[in-house]
């Protein structure tokens, strides 16, 4: 199952078919962005597999500048993905959902390719995935904070946030330590 209402907080178990319902939109936004996209990868709690998750997918796209996102936006909503705009400085939101019933299935990231919010994405899954106490620490902390606040995405979201960036820090730390 892949689906929240906008606001909610709903945890599940690591779900096998996350990552391959990622993938199927990755391959269609390689096919509708060509070469405007650098890198698109599977991002987010959905992308590591041993934490619970919101069953909502997070995907970045990487390009060369946001604004050459742009042209892009009528193929892109033929598809059902739906440009937000800038809700996060140096980032443009697109959605995917069941609008009608105020469900979001994707939340797909773009951001210029191997800047900080690029390598933040990056570096959060795959050091989480890497270091399973970390994640472990990192799951308990969101469902303690999703029993919580169910109903309250922005205070759930707030609640996440030191952790977060502490663990961004290790993380940094660590991709330096093991970069090629």
């Amino acid at each position: 199952m892949i689906g929240l209402k906008r606001g909610t907080v709903k945890l599940m178990p690591h779900q096998a078919q996350w990552d391959k319902k990622a993938q199927d939109v990755i391959e269609v936004l390689k096919q509708i962005l060509n070469d405007t996209a650098i890198d698109i990868q599977h991002i987010g709690s959905t992308a590591i597999s041993s934490i619970h998750a919101k069953p909502i997918l997070d995907i970045v796209v990487g390009v060369r500048e946001l604004n050459d996102i742009l042209p892009h936006t009528e193929a892109l909503k033929q598809h059902g993905i739906i440009c937000r705009g800038t809700d996060v400085s140096d980032q443009i939101l697109l959605v995917m959902g069941d609008f009608e019933n105020d469900t979001r299935t994707h939340h797909i990231h773009v951001v210029q390719w191997n800047g900080t919010a690029w390598n933040n994405y990056i570096n959060f899954r795959d050091y989480l995935n890497a270091h399973p106490e970390k994640a472990m620490l990192y799951d308990a902390c969101k469902q303690k904070l999703a029993a919580q606040f169910p109903n309250d995405r922005i205070a759930y979201t707030a609640g996440k946030e030191d952790l977060i960036d502490g663990l961004l820090k290790e993380a940094r730390v660590w991709r330096s330590e093991h970069s090629f």
